[in-house]
């Protein structure tokens, strides 16, 4: 089997694979005070729960935007299966089927570039990612599968956490559509402003992304809140909470290659 994990400034998700299907994928809470030893320890009561022996993982493949869980998760899988992980990074980049350019190297989130990944092997053309994280990320693939750029914002979850965090009064929501854009008290005022607010900002960041590239490219939403928006615009060709995952596991069989 092979197991993927995503480490996100929010959640950390791994998922295990059996051949091409996801047959598990579990979330957790991102600690970086946590240590491989616990970490070590969720994960293998989670197996443990679920019937697998840790044994059974023949490979690991890390994305992580989180450097101080680098070493920590790259231990923790050694602990658990006794081999050690592949570490996604850009000494791995140029045997992948997208370009990275070269100016961002260094910069760009493995989590962006497997989304990328996953994208192109869907289309094999021009395509936009919407990733709906602790960060909301934008990413252009042009039609030579090279990353021509991307856009961040704050994500839907930060922007009501700030708003919670740093005003006496307003208080902290869910994120559910309004029943309308007139908020008749607190809760509503804030959905709207949020959930609504952010529709026009994805809209017309997707339209102006397509509009740079000169192309009506599609555009896939992902993340842990795609959901939210995707119920109530129509910008969106398809969703897929799953996709860094599936890019992972595509990135492990192209360095296995």
């Amino acid at each position: 089997m092979l197991m993927v994990i995503d480490v996100g400034n929010t959640n950390i998700v791994l998922g295990l694979y059996h051949g091409s299907d996801l047959v598990l994928d579990w979330r957790l809470y991102t600690d970086p005070r946590r240590t491989d030893d616990e970490y070590a320890s969720v994960v293998r009561s989670l197996f443990r729960d679920s019937g697998i022996a840790p044994g059974t993982i023949e490979k690991t493949v890390i994305s992580s935007v989180v450097p101080q869980l680098n070493d920590t998760f790259s231990s923790m899988v050694e602990k658990l299966t006794g081999r050690h992980p592949i570490a996604l990074g850009p000494d791995k980049y140029s045997r992948l089927p997208v370009r990275v350019p070269e100016s961002a190297l260094h910069e760009i989130g493995t989590d962006i570039v497997c989304d990328a990944v996953a994208a192109w092997d869907a289309y094999r053309a021009a395509c936009i990612v919407v990733d709906f994280g602790t960060a909301l990320t934008f990413t252009a693939i042009g039609p030579e599968a090279d990353i021509r750029g991307v856009a961040i914002a704050p994500g839907l979850g930060t922007a009501v956490k700030a708003l919670f965090r740093d005003t006496a009064q307003l208080p902290s929501v869910p994120l559910v559509v309004p029943p309308s854009s007139l908020g008749t008290n607190t809760v509503h005022a804030i959905q709207s402003g949020v959930v609504l607010g952010y529709q026009g900002l994805v809209e017309s960041l997707v339209a102006r992304m397509r509009r740079d590239l000169g192309v009506a490219a599609p555009a896939i939403a992902t993340g842990g809140l795609s959901s939210v928006l995707s119920s109530v615009s129509d910008v969106f060709d398809r969703e897929d909470r799953q996709l860094t995952l599936k890019g992972l596991y595509l990135v492990a069989n192209l360095l296995e290659a």
